[in-house]
């Protein structure tokens, strides 16, 4: 009896995108050490690790990282490459942008790449995912400005702008300076909600990586997640509850709508 191949049509390079998918919607974080799609699942700091791995990659992978989507080649990009060049790379990595998308993602990376001297397969990425998985704004951050030290209030002041163009801006004091940020854009938004969790993780090494921040909401027992990366903690932080607003306040605007639908009378033919 002849044998037969397993249909299953599994395209596994699209594993790793597909976690970091799924942990973007669902504000839930991949642990470091989580197997094959974890930050460290191909990383070696041994030196006997490494030794081994230069010379057979099968001495301590069970895998090949390309496999799952992953590349060898880390460091790709500097505050000189063109937009022809990140276009290519990002090709590579298996993001295809619109140009619309190209050109905010593009802006994104020179203001990066002016910060830090090495860009990163892993800040490109935090780049796209910031920037290609955002919602309609109905509030926009245009400003954050906090005030905090060991004898002194933290304070924030936060202007949020509408899509008609109108600016809302309000202060407030909090327990540290995310706190006091959080507070001041719920003195803006107005609509309550309940912080759940607050997760902050660094894309790279070095004291210049990026930030991702991911945070999750409950309002009336429904869940929703905010996403942001940036150099800048606390601006990360600001974007990415913002974020999270937005997806509530559209879900509120929905729901508002469909109850004023008048009740269609059915009659039958």
């Amino acid at each position: 009896m002849e044998s037969e191949e397993p249909l299953t049509k599994i395209d596994t390079r699209q594993i790793y995108k597909t976690s970091r998918l799924v942990s973007n919607l669902t504000g839930m974080l991949v642990q470091p050490n989580k197997a094959i799609v974890g930050a460290n699942a191909f990383a070696h700091e041994s030196g006997i690790h490494q030794d081994g791995v230069l010379k057979n990659k099968l001495t301590y992978e069970i895998m090949d990282a390309q496999s799952i989507g992953l590349t060898d080649n880390l460091i790709v990009l500097g505050k000189h490459s063109g937009r022809n060049a990140f276009r290519s790379r990002l090709k590579e990595l298996g993001f295809e942008l619109s140009d619309n998308e190209l050109n905010k993602a593009f802006l994104r990376f020179k203001e990066l790449a002016d910060k830090k001297k090495e860009i990163t397969d892993w800040d490109l990425e935090a780049i796209v995912n910031d920037e290609i998985r955002q919602i309609p704004e109905l509030f926009h951050l245009e400003l954050v400005q906090v005030s905090c030290g060991d004898r002194t209030h933290p304070t924030a002041t936060v202007t949020l702008r509408k899509p008609n163009g109108e600016e809302l801006t309000d202060a407030a004091i909090g327990t540290g300076p995310v706190d006091a940020v959080y507070q001041a854009i719920n003195r803006v938004v107005n609509v309550p909600n309940q912080l759940i969790e607050f997760s902050v993780q660094s894309v790279t090494g070095g004291i210049d990586a990026l930030g991702e921040v991911t945070i999750r909401l409950r309002h009336n027992e429904r869940i929703f997640s905010g996403h942001a990366a940036n150099t800048d903690i606390i601006v990360a932080s600001a974007q990415a509850y913002v974020n999270a607003l937005n997806r509530l306040y559209r879900a509120l605007q929905s729901t508002e709508a469909n109850a004023s639908e008048p009740v269609r009378e059915v009659v039958a033919q």
